[in-house]
């Protein structure tokens, strides 16, 4: 038995690029930068920024291309899928993306101004379709607790 499963918490590096393919599926990729704080022998705070490739496809993507945005804070579970390539020069290359099973809005809307229709919460895989999605609560909302 194995697991592939990837857990972030990080912001978008810049708006999805998407793509949509023959037979009407959509595919969605943009970075999402994590960050880790420590502190040095020398007693100075470092902050090191990892880069992730995320992958989102079909409903999902098409919830992406209308919600995430540049700099907007998200929760991303998915897997990790590495490929090779061969580059112009005949070398091996890797290249190592998160396919995103589902992502959650985190922090404030910032752009509920820009648009009537907050996005949604949480938008997982088995919410294929985009009017399913958009009468999720948003984050603004009033909890009970």
């Amino acid at each position: 038995m194995s697991v592939n499963k990837v857990i972030l918490v990080g912001n978008v590096g810049k708006d999805p690029d998407v793509r949509h393919l023959e037979g009407g599926v959509t595919v969605a990729r943009f970075p999402l930068a994590t960050n880790e704080s420590y502190t040095d022998k020398s007693g100075k705070k470092v902050t090191q920024t990892e880069w992730h490739n995320i992958v989102v496809w079909r409903g999902l993507a098409d919830v992406a291309e209308k919600y995430v945005r540049s700099g907007k804070l998200l929760y991303v579970e998915g897997r990790i899928r590495t490929s090779s390539y061969d580059d112009k020069e005949g070398n091996k290359r890797y290249s190592t993306e998160i396919v995103c099973d589902n992502f959650r809005f985190l922090g404030p809307n910032v752009n509920q101004q820009e648009h009537s229709t907050p996005y949604p919460e949480q938008v997982s895989d088995a919410k294929s379709n985009l009017s399913d999605v958009e009468n999720i609560p948003s984050p603004d909302d009033d909890l009970p607790f």
